[in-house]
């Protein structure tokens, strides 16, 4: 299925006294691995709110192989892992600038009607960028 990685630096502010990223920051790294990803496709989490659709995580679960750095340069390898149906499902990839790996992650997200609170189904303009 399709794939993006996205590259950036780790900020000072992301890691702790020994300058090694917190762990609770790659939750926001893969946030932003799936921000990209979904760019890429021409959607935008806010154009998805201003139709009526949130996409809350459901499941989040990361397996650390090494750490990161203040400084570091990563990148999240951000791959879909089936067509969307209620819920979406990433796998990722995060690598250090000589492709060490740092992390495998997997998330859900779960498709929900603002108004209502409800599940839904994935909007058909989502299905019809992932045919291309």
């Amino acid at each position: 299925m399709r794939f993006h990685e996205f590259s950036f630096r780790v900020r000072y502010g992301e890691t702790d006294q020994m300058g090694v990223v917190y762990h609770g920051n790659y939750a926001q790294y893969l946030e932003m691995g799936r921000v990209e990803w979904l760019r890429t496709l021409g959607i935008s989490y806010r154009d998805m709110e201003e139709n009526g659709t949130m996409l809350p995580v459901i499941h989040l679960q990361i397996n650390y192989k090494r750490s990161a750095k203040y400084d570091d340069v990563l990148t999240i390898r951000t791959m879909l892992k089936k067509k969307p149906l209620v819920k979406i499902e990433f796998d990722y990839e995060i690598y250090t600038e000589s492709r060490e790996l740092l992390a495998e992650a997997n998330t859900v997200l779960a498709f929900i009607d603002i108004a209502t609170g409800k599940p839904v189904k994935c909007p058909d303009y989502i299905l019809d960028k992932l045919k291309d």
